[in-house]
């Protein structure tokens, strides 16, 4: 919440640290759900890369950068035409998130604050992402958590690197492993930001969580 005791909305997210780019990983074969890249997987009317370009521009991000592997050309024609929403084609997706973390962030360039999330994160709001946004400070990283079943903060997506931290990020990336290891020894300055009361931030991995594509987002009971 902000100091005002309302929701941050994404102008209080643009004033407070500048625009940040959005980054969606989207390259995924979605093996183990079973259902097709995941970017494609339908829930509530629209693809889950339609819902999280959504999300993070509503939320406040100045434009989103989409990487995509399999199933590129079908979420090429589902993106079309799409306003301030840019496609990288990731043609070596196979060998891992980490190549597609990299290959974004190298599309997007230095000098950017940028907010990432993969796209099989099916609970993810534009509420969310602006809170994430207006509590991030200059030349750190803020992530979303969610409360354990011990009430323990757990750092989740979406994560926002300020500028400085992105080339780190790219080098640090590889095979399954996007910016974990740079958060680890960056332990020190990722401030997490509790979005519990929005979502449970779980992605959607595996058939178990099918039921989130219907509209169950927050913790299941």
């Amino acid at each position: 919440m902000s100091d005002t005791g309302r929701e941050p909305t994404a102008t209080d997210a643009r004033t407070a640290t500048g625009t940040p780019i959005g980054l969606i990983l989207a390259a995924g074969a979605g093996t183990r759900l079973g259902l097709g890249p995941k970017a494609l997987v339908h829930t509530r009317g629209a693809t889950l890369v339609e819902h999280g370009v959504d999300a993070l521009l509503r939320g406040g991000c100045s434009e989103v950068a989409v990487v995509t592997g399999a199933g590129a050309d079908q979420v090429d024609r589902v993106l079309a035409g799409a306003s301030r929403v840019r496609v990288v084609r990731n043609t070596e997706w196979r060998a891992g998130m980490g190549g597609s973390l990299r290959l974004g962030l190298e599309a997007i360039g230095p000098g950017h604050d940028v907010l990432i999330s993969p796209v099989d994160r099916p609970g993810l709001r534009a509420e969310e992402v602006a809170r994430v946004i207006a509590a991030h400070r200059p030349e750190q990283i803020t992530a979303a958590a969610h409360r354990t079943g011990t009430d323990r903060l757990r750092r989740g997506h979406p994560v926002l690197l300020a500028a400085r931290w992105t080339a780190a990020a790219a080098a640090a990336a590889h095979a399954e492993v996007g910016a974990r290891d740079l958060l680890r020894a960056q332990r020190e300055i990722v401030q997490l930001v509790d979005c519990s009361d929005l979502d449970d931030g779980a992605d959607l991995d595996d058939p178990a969580g099918l039921w989130r594509l219907d509209g169950g987002l927050g913790p299941r009971t």
